[in-house]
């Protein structure tokens, strides 16, 4: 991973929910007004990219196209790939395919793309005693908050509150209270 970064510093949020079915689902006027709403207030919270991601598949990925849209200095992408394995073992693939070297670094890089660090904060909708099997690699350093609510619910005020809720952490990057 990423050196770590300073506590106080938000830069790249991640939020999960919803299937595949759901993001299908929605029109693409929808999908514009998500990203922007949810864009300014990554924006605000001083975050250079906010990344969406399906909680799990319900239909073929392949059929839900990626959309990126930047909202002040904010890179908003939502990727429709819910199968974290996979993209692990794709990027690895990518990798081993461009000669790359192998390593913790090389392998976050292409997860985290577009977004040039590895997720400060993930965003979780739904039950909190389940981890979205869409993410693998990125849970490593990040803060986790869950959000009690469906996907077709969440807007920015649920955005702002997993914020706050991270502002007031002391982070420990895997370290432990003496």
């Amino acid at each position: 991973m990423n050196a770590v970064p300073d506590t106080a510093v938000l830069r790249h949020v991640i939020v999960v929910g919803g299937t595949l079915a759901e993001w299908q689902s929605a029109s693409d006027d929808a999908w514009s007004e998500r990203l922007s709403e949810l864009g300014k207030v990554a924006d605000h919270a001083g975050a250079n990219w906010l990344t969406l991601r399906p909680y799990s598949a319900t239909a073929d990925d392949s059929a839900v196209r990626e959309r990126e849209r930047s909202v002040g200095n904010c890179l908003v992408s939502a990727h429709p790939q819910a199968d974290g394995r996979r993209r692990v073992a794709d990027a690895v693939a990518a990798l081993q395919a461009s000669g790359s070297p192998i390593s913790e670094s090389s392998i976050a890089h292409v997860l985290n793309a577009p977004a040039g660090a590895d997720p400060d904060l993930v965003v979780v909708l739904g039950d909190g005693n389940r981890l979205p099997p869409s993410l693998v690699w990125e849970l490593a350093y990040s803060e986790l908050v869950f959000i009690p609510t469906e996907w077709a619910q969440f807007g920015a005020a649920h955005l702002e509150d997993a914020i706050n809720s991270f502002t007031r952490r002391n982070r420990r990057f895997g370290g432990v209270d003496n």
